[in-house]
């Protein structure tokens, strides 16, 4: 999930904007080995650049009534975005995002982002330029899991047919 230099670049230099301030705009946040950075079900606006630090996200896969279990679906380091989809619409996270270190990560707050994107076209146009290169990335190994995962009960399917 990486973002990429030139979001990583981008994202900083709106950052170092003075239309874009500190503390209204954005927040530095740290976060502290096992951590809950955010939790799967929490109604956000806001998304983040990991800055430094390793943080994975996790989902809820219920296994029955009474199991339920948090996979890691993948880490995240510096560079990485995460919970960008609030650009689009404020929403309940799919996901729950768990620190591994500690580290530090900007939180961006979207609806002073989207803002000021539209009052800097150039800018919005390079960073969803960019947001779409990183989508494109995660749906291709979301499918490529899709497909092995397919393989694998295809296969279990096949050996518990001839037992």
């Amino acid at each position: 999930m990486e973002a990429g230099e030139g979001l990583k670049d981008l994202i900083q230099a709106i950052l170092n904007d003075p239309a874009f301030p500190a503390g209204i705009a954005w927040r530095r946040r740290l976060f502290y080995a096992n951590e809950t950075v955010i939790s799967v079900g929490d109604t956000s606006n806001s998304f983040f650049l990991i800055e430094e630090g390793q943080l994975r996200v996790t989902v809820l896969v219920e296994l029955g009534k009474h199991k339920k279990v948090h996979p890691g679906i993948c880490d995240l380091g510096a560079g990485d975005i995460f919970g960008e989809t609030c650009l689009l619409e404020s929403g309940v996270r799919s996901a729950s995002i768990i620190a591994i270190t500690n580290g530090c990560a900007v939180e961006i707050y979207a609806e002073k982002f989207n803002y000021y994107l539209e009052t800097k076209p150039v800018q919005g146009h390079l960073f969803f330029k960019h947001l779409f290169a990183i989508m494109t990335d995660r749906l291709q190994r979301c499918n490529r899991r899709i497909e092995n995962l397919m393989v694998w009960g295809l296969k279990a399917y096949e050996i518990e047919k001839h037992l």
